[in-house]
């Protein structure tokens, strides 16, 4: 068995960032754009009012009378020229007119039939903004999952399309001669499949694209007819069949393949039955079938592979531990690193985090529960309630 943070390393040796494509900004909602886009212009491109009034020329005192010269509205400039003792009715977003060197705040003055008078305690802001005061053409968004804040940004920066990488297809595949899809009718030795739809919820929040493949029976033919129809993957992900069980019989059919295995088994729980390796162009994953352990796989090795192959930078890569104290005892740890649901609460300064008392790999009522993994290294010893420990979010 090897450890966690090897098996991560093995696996993310087996992918390599994607090629980019432009996608239009309508499309462009969630995926991973790789390096930084420039602005083609300054934001804005001209100064311009910051809100409704009159835009001056000096600073005028209270009782003054000025003539209104003029009117601005956003996309409508004023084409004149303003001189002293002179105003031009202005709209926010409008173009500064030539000359102006202030904005007075509509309220702050009184409107006769072609001119303002400046009432008693205006105010003396300028209530302007400046060309390119948001940003500057050249100024660059970094490389990040794209929000809808930066595709407004994008879209202001003249940007019509965004450079993302290509989604990784993900082939997602569940054997067993025990499974049923939700929906049909088990048979009296049957379970209904359930892995797959969480895992495939995860790898497309993570920004993959997923076929969910027919589930491959315990015969090497149906396993290798399943296996075929994942040409084209980027990643292939099974669930069960991965272990040593006369009937686990994943590693066979891909060997049959051309699978080349990096590793088979981790010294971790949930989750000891993984195997790895690459099939052809593809990376694949044998994941183990418990629903708890192939979802906490998932989380560890199937979601930093997809991170690489969007082409994330490698910190960014693993889940990141988070500090915390426990809220309970726990005894010590065994030869394996534990990864226990738990539940978070809040405490004094760091949350409190409180493991589940039953941590059995097939109970998904207790995962449904859970929004936190704690994280006990292997050969832990035991711990006091009250003691700084990490977890990953869930």
């Amino acid at each position: 068995m090897i450890s966690v943070d090897e098996a991560l390393a093995r696996c993310l040796a087996l992918v390599a960032p994607l090629p980019v494509e432009d996608v239009p900004l309508t499309q462009a909602l969630g995926r991973y754009m790789p390096a930084p886009a420039l602005a083609g212009r300054d934001q804005p491109p001209f100064a311009a009012s910051a809100m409704d009034g009159y835009a001056v020329q000096g600073d005028p005192a209270a009782g003054d009378r000025l003539t209104v010269v003029g009117e601005a509205g956003a996309g409508h400039a004023w084409s004149g020229t303003i001189g002293p003792h002179q105003a031009v009715r202005i709209f926010t977003g409008a173009p500064l007119p030539p000359g102006a060197t202030r904005v007075i705040a509509q309220e702050d003055v009184t409107r006769d039939s072609d001119g303002i008078i400046l009432r008693t305690a205006a105010d003396a802001a300028r209530h302007i903004r400046p060309a390119g005061q948001d940003f500057r053409r050249g100024d660059a968004l970094s490389p990040r999952r794209l929000r809808p804040n930066d595709l407004a940004l994008l879209a202001a920066m003249n940007r019509p399309t965004a450079r993302v990488t290509r989604r990784p297809i993900v082939a997602l595949i569940a054997t067993g001669d025990e499974l049923v899809m939700p929906g049909e009718m088990p048979g009296p030795d049957q379970i209904i499949a359930s892995n797959s739809f969480a895992i495939k919820a995860l790898a497309e929040e993570a920004g993959a694209c997923v076929r969910l493949l027919p589930i491959a029976r315990d015969r090497l033919p149906a396993l290798t007819t399943v296996l075929g129809l994942a040409a084209g993957a980027d990643l292939i992900l099974t669930t069960g069949g991965a272990s040593v069980g006369d009937h686990d019989l994943v590693a066979q059919a891909a060997e049959s393949m051309g699978l080349v295995r990096s590793f088979w088994t981790i010294a971790m729980r949930p989750g000891k039955p993984l195997m790895a390796g690459r099939l052809g162009p593809a990376a694949m994953l044998g994941l183990p079938g418990n629903p708890v352990s192939a979802i906490v796989c998932t989380h560890l090795f199937v979601l930093p592979m997809i991170r690489a192959l969007l082409g994330q930078p490698p910190e960014s890569l693993a889940p990141q531990p988070l500090a915390a104290r426990l809220g309970c005892d726990v005894a010590a740890n065994g030869a394996r690193a534990h990864y226990m649901r738990a539940r978070l609460t809040q405490g004094d300064g760091l949350p409190l985090i409180t493991p589940f008392d039953r941590q059995d790999s097939s109970l998904l009522t207790v995962l449904a529960q859970a929004d936190a993994l704690l994280i006990r290294p292997l050969g832990d010893g035991p711990r006091a309630a009250g003691e700084p420990v990490t977890f990953l979010s869930l």
